[in-house]
């Protein structure tokens, strides 16, 4: 029996869904993740590029990702940071660092 989508398909689903929601839509790039644990929690951490076109809108919404909730089902985003921006005339590129957690 399935247990459902992994937290990095939530994740990306997650941000897609708030970019196009925000008038951005981006595209995932590239995506990866590993899984992490300390003492008293599991989880994974999550590298992820997007890209999109220049806009207001997402300049805004890159601004408010690191205050962002999101809905996973069975996980929280512990910390989440934009660890690199790049402008260029037609794309802006992003990378950001996620670091998420299984609820228990």
């Amino acid at each position: 029996m399935s247990r459902g989508p992994d937290a990095a398909t939530l994740l990306a689903r997650a941000l897609t869904a708030g970019a196009e929601a925000a008038g951005c839509p981006v595209e995932i790039a590239n995506a990866d993740w590993t899984r992490w644990a300390s003492a008293t929690f599991a989880g994974a951490r999550h590298m992820l590029r997007l890209s999109a076109p220049p806009s207001p809108a997402l300049i805004a919404w890159i601004a408010a990702l690191p205050e962002a909730e999101f809905a996973l089902r069975g996980h929280l985003v512990a910390d989440l940071s934009v660890a690199a921006v790049r402008h260029a005339s037609d794309i802006i590129t992003m990378k950001l660092e996620i670091l998420t957690v299984e609820e228990r």
